[in-house]
């Protein structure tokens, strides 16, 4: 084992002294990070993306809730690089969020540790890299996280879980659609994936088996750019169970729109005559309409195609909430460029992280209340903005679409609860319309065309959290904001204290973490 290697066991092992209840497992991860060229879209020209030890998508992350995940990162990469983790609520740890608000990227050529909790959650998830585009590459996986054995859950087991990353997909590489961004809006994508593939009828088909009267679970997540889509599997009713951490009242459905970012389970039951039946993936809200497909094979199939493709929580209803904050998106030119903003206010990153400068009273990165509480009227502009609140509090959040896109939004460090989507612009009369009783608590939610979506949030989660679009081009282009959740205690009982092994950059370059 080489030095470096056994530093970071030895370090990774003594921040688990730290963080680490006795009682709760852990596990290792270690990760190369480096480009690969291959097929995704099933082309004659291999293209570049981005692999985790060779793989891409990269790989699966199994764990059980308040597992701690230990995941050491190596950046073979010849640009800077981090991993996020959506859905992942990161208790008190926002330093280990992974986005350019909060921690410092890997440097090429370099690795860092991350060491994360999944405290109190189960569900499906995902991770992704967050700087430069490098979505658009890959880097991608899902995480799954189970209950303890002791903690039953509203269905039976299922006899097989599997993952399925869903997206679309460019036939350029992710440096090539950057510099486009520069200067005009992204061509419209080529192709739609199931798990890093773009599989026809015929060819390259992802395979999933099924033996006759069983029920398998699906984890689906749109890892993809900016298009919505439709999943359904032929002849098959699927059951949603699930949602972004939380089980929801069990609906059948024949199909399912999952929006940029969103991760569902359903359950399927084999209950139908032994075939092969088609997995189908097509875009939603888009001129042409891209389509990609699998198989749900029976294990007794005789191999013919069965036909044609086919087209909970406590009662947050009686809270008072204790601020209202009004979210809306405008699309602009800024100094020629294309650019997007919420509440007026484009956001470009500061030298620094914000968390850091936050951390250490670095003067001049970042100023509260750069964004306002309510759409201003005014032009776009640009800043770095983030928003004050207040640990404890409880909020409303509308998000307000006055475009003829599809829009989906995401926090980053909570669970919400979407109490309220219509069309049309909100008024503080359309309260009277909100789910206040069963509302479904997740982390993304969709934006329909000319329509609002509103949803409550209890602020319990100290730290600097990630506001954005999950559209990639609009978050890439500006579209995004952070939220400081700040307790004047600034005690462990609130936050964990800043990582020993943080990375440190920016004007925060030479300043101190903590002794070992």
């Amino acid at each position: 084992m080489t030095s470096l290697k056994l530093a970071t066991v030895f370090f990774t092992v003594a921040l688990l002294f730290v963080f680490v209840n006795a009682e709760d497992p852990y596990k290792f991860f270690e990760w190369n990070v480096t480009y690969g060229a291959i097929h995704p879209v099933s082309s004659a020209v291999a293209q570049q993306v981005i692999m985790i030890n060779g793989q891409f998508p990269g790989p699966d992350i199994h764990a059980v809730t308040n597992d701690n995940l230990i995941i050491n990162v190596f950046n073979n990469l010849d640009e800077p690089f981090l991993l996020s983790w959506n859905g992942i609520l990161q208790r008190r740890n926002s330093w280990q969020d992974g986005v350019y608000g909060t921690t410092c990227p890997i440097p090429p050529g370099k690795n860092w540790t991350y060491t994360l909790q999944v405290k109190d959650q189960i569900g499906s998830f995902f991770y992704y890299p967050s700087l430069s585009f490098h979505k658009a590459a890959g880097g991608f996986g899902g995480i799954r996280i189970l209950s303890r054995p002791r903690i039953p859950v509203p269905f039976p087991d299922p006899a097989g879980d599997h993952t399925l990353l869903i997206g679309d997909w460019y036939n350029l590489n992710h440096t090539r659609l950057r510099s486009i961004l520069e200067n005009k809006k992204l061509p419209n994508p080529s192709d739609i994936f199931i798990n890093g593939k773009k599989t026809t009828p015929t060819s390259n088909a992802v395979t999933f088996m099924a033996e006759q009267g069983k029920t398998y679970r699906f984890r689906i997540s749109n890892v993809g750019l900016q298009t919505s889509l439709n999943f359904r599997i032929q002849g098959h009713k699927m059951k949603l169970v699930e949602v972004e951490g939380t089980h929801t009242v069990q609906t059948m459905y024949s199909s399912l729109d999952v929006h940029v970012g969103q991760s569902y389970s359903v359950l399927v039951t084999a209950d139908q005559p032994p075939s092969t039946y088609y997995m189908v993936v097509s875009s939603r809200f888009t001129t042409k309409i891209l389509t990609a497909t699998g198989h749900f094979t029976y294990t007794t199939s005789n191999g013919q195609i069965a036909g044609p493709v086919p087209g909970g929580s406590y009662h947050y209803g009686m809270i008072n909430t204790t601020r209202t904050i009004r979210l809306q998106s405008i699309a602009a030119q800024v100094n020629k460029k294309q650019r997007y903003a919420l509440n007026s206010v484009s956001f470009v990153p500061a030298d620094t992280p914000l968390k850091l400068a936050d951390h250490y009273k670095i003067s001049g990165v970042f100023r509260l209340g750069s964004i306002s509480d309510n759409p201003t009227g005014g032009g776009v502009y640009t800043d770095t903005s983030v928003m004050a609140a207040s640990f404890r509090d409880f909020i409303e959040i509308i998000f307000e679409n006055t475009e003829n896109v599809v829009q989906s939004y995401h926090i980053d460090g909570y669970s919400f609860f979407v109490v309220g989507m219509d069309g049309g612009l909100w008024s503080p009369s359309t309260r009277a319309q909100y789910n206040l009783r069963d509302a479904v608590a997740r982390c993304t939610v969709q934006v329909y065309p000319k329509s609002w979506t509103a949803i409550y949030v209890g602020l319990d989660n100290v730290g600097m959290w990630n506001i954005r679009s999950e559209n990639w081009v609009r978050q890439y282009l500006g579209q995004q904001f952070y939220l400081r959740v700040y307790s004047p205690v600034e005690s462990i009982r609130d936050e964990y204290p800043i990582p020993r092994n943080a990375r440190l950059c920016g004007r925060a370059t030479g300043r101190h973490t903590r002794p070992l």
